[in-house]
């Protein structure tokens, strides 16, 4: 009934969330687990192969450092998307506004994101957490984007955009691709009604940037997408806020601020948006500029 894929990196990973799918997902499954331990193949490339492969109508794509705590998840999921025919993605945390700005599965500013998951913290000394955020009690909260983590939809659904190898080779962005490709036709959701553990947090680093900004490059003429109805101030002070975290990542990973300068001028985006906030946003580059020019002079 489910086809359950996963880029596998540990073989110990995989054998502890083998077994405890096969404790927790109460239907008929399949694993299609592809070993890429050396990172040979990117997770695009892999998650497509797992689509060809699959067996089952309803398809999974879960990491491997996860354990699933909710009993029967498997029949919850079928159950989601039987009842709710207009749904392509489902996730456990996303957000509702996706900027134009380059930026993870949300922006900052207004709260945006919906979730329900238990977050280790592998890389920081954070304390685990239950990152619960449902505003508005629901079962199943429609958003712009889902986290990568865990995505399940339907082989009939994914077979129309498949995950998109050739732009993103690596394993970063894959999950942005997909729900923004996915919700151009039908709705991407956050579920609360399956929880899931995760023990480590994701890395943002050079690559992880630079496939953004090529993420936002290929849907520049689509983004934002905002299914929080945000007021046009509120979207406002979001790219603001964001764009200002997008350039100091630029500089804190020494990547140009010329990527900065070149999203602000596509198309004029910014532009039409509201001009103020256009001619803002390049102030605020000319000041990362003039602050990393005083830290490191020429010559």
């Amino acid at each position: 009934m489910i086809s359950v894929i996963i880029c596998s990196a540990n073989e110990t990973l995989l054998k502890q969330v083998s077994e405890n799918i096969a404790a927790t997902i109460g239907v008929p499954y399949e694993i299609i687990a592809t070993e890429n331990s050396s990172g040979t193949h990117g997770i695009c490339s892999v998650y497509n192969k797992g689509i060809f492969n699959a067996r089952y109508d309803t398809l999974c794509f879960m990491h491997e450092d996860v354990l699933i705590k909710t009993d029967n998840w498997g029949q919850v999921v079928v159950n989601i998307f039987k009842e709710n025919p207009d749904l392509g993605l489902l996730g456990v945390i996303g957000s509702s506004y996706k900027p134009m700005t380059p930026s993870g599965w949300g922006g900052l500013g207004p709260n945006t994101y919906y979730s329900n998951l238990i977050q280790h913290h592998k890389h920081s000394n954070r304390p685990t957490e239950h990152v619960f955020r449902n505003p508005n009690n629901e079962k199943l909260a429609q958003v712009a984007c889902v986290d990568g983590v865990w995505l399940c939809t339907t082989k009939k659904i994914v077979s129309q955009f498949m995950f998109d190898e050739i732009n993103f080779t690596g394993f970063h962005v894959y999950d942005l691709d997909l729900s923004l490709s996915i919700g151009q036709k039908y709705k991407v959701a956050v579920t609360y009604e399956v929880l899931i553990e995760h023990f480590s947090e994701g890395r943002f680093d050079k690559d992880w940037m630079l496939d953004t900004i090529r993420l936002h490059e290929k849907w520049n003429k689509v983004l934002p997408v905002n299914r929080e109805n945000l007021t046009p101030e509120q979207v406002i002070y979001s790219e603001k806020a964001t764009f200002k975290h997008f350039i100091k990542l630029l500089s804190s990973l020494n990547l140009p601020l010329s990527y900065a300068s070149k999203m602000l001028m596509m198309n004029n985006r910014y532009y039409d948006l509201n001009f103020k906030l256009f001619f803002k946003l390049h102030y605020y580059i000319i000041l990362r500029h003039l602050r990393i020019t005083k830290i490191n002079p020429p010559g």
